[in-house]
């Protein structure tokens, strides 16, 4: 299943839900990625795509400085998962895949 494509998700944490977008793309045979999401752009780490499960790993500083792991199932142009940070609760991720026109994107 391709995963490379621009992702519009949805994180539901205890003090929230929050809005990113996450880009996956092919480089050299390697999945890589970026993430979009409050006020900053942070690159992917361990991108890595075995059947329909998706992991990747990436830091943020907003709302607070985290270090974040991502599991996801991806089914057609959704996905639905977790995501943790370090020991705290995991949060519930859901996605869907953009699609469409180029130059129709936007960023949260």
């Amino acid at each position: 299943m391709p995963v490379e494509g621009t992702w519009d998700l949805s994180v539901a944490t205890p003090i929230g839900r929050i809005k990113a977008v996450a880009e996956f793309r092919r480089e050299k045979g390697a999945l890589t990625g970026t993430a979009h999401g409050a006020g900053e752009d942070v690159p992917l780490g361990e991108v890595v795509l075995d059947g329909d499960r998706l992991t990747w790993n990436q830091s943020i500083t907003k709302p607070m400085r985290l270090n974040l792991a991502f599991t996801v199932q991806i089914e057609g142009d959704t996905l639905a998962g977790t995501s943790r940070a370090g020991r705290l609760p995991a949060s519930k991720v859901t996605g869907v895949r953009r699609t469409g026109r180029a130059g129709t994107e936007h960023r949260p």
